[in-house]
């Protein structure tokens, strides 16, 4: 079973984000499965989101404590000792920023992948909404769903600025830089 871990907040897509990656997988004959959790506010609130996917049903209804990917659309909320203990060995982080990897020198353990989907986005008139960036970065990071069964999720899953979504996740796919596991 894979289980992943998306963070971020209101107004950043973190729930349609999930969302849009549990139909890509659902597409691929997989069993997805997906909750979010949200704050008492609106915009800027920290929301969390969760996405189990199984070869067979998924019968578990639990938070996921220990995700093999954690995807952090506000790295601001990073806990960077919290995700030390709590990600699987071999895990991926992928993280929305415009820093270098110098910046996150205590994740090098993991797989870590970087993009400034906030850049994408915004380029891509989406304003503050950088879940398809996200999701292009993670599919070129992963590798678990090809990029045409994310492309063709966007569009039966995003109501609006269809083509500017998938632009943004053709130009994270491009560009996310992949670092892997050090020491």
């Amino acid at each position: 079973m894979l289980e992943i871990k998306f963070q971020g907040r209101g107004g950043q897509g973190v729930v349609v984000a999930s969302q849009i990656l549990a139909r890509a997988f659902f597409s691929m004959g997989m069993y997805p499965q997906c909750y979010s959790l949200f704050g008492g506010e609106r915009r800027g609130a920290p929301v969390t989101s969760f996405l189990r996917v199984d070869e067979e049903r998924i019968l578990l209804k639990c938070e996921i404590r220990r995700p093999d990917h954690m995807i952090s659309m506000a790295p601001d909320l990073l806990d960077e000792a919290e995700i030390g203990s709590m990600l699987k060995p071999d895990g991926l982080i992928l993280i929305n920023t415009p820093h270098t990897v110098g910046q996150f020198s205590s994740l090098r353990a993991f797989h870590l992948s970087l993009v400034d989907a906030s850049s994408i986005a915004e380029e891509a008139g989406l304003g503050t909404a950088i879940n398809t960036a996200i999701l292009g970065a993670y599919c070129r990071a992963n590798c678990d769903v090809p990029l045409a069964a994310l492309e063709e999720a966007i569009s039966e899953t995003v109501p609006a600025k269809v083509e500017a979504n998938l632009e943004a996740v053709r130009r994270a796919y491009e560009i996310t830089e992949m670092f892997p596991p050090v020491g």
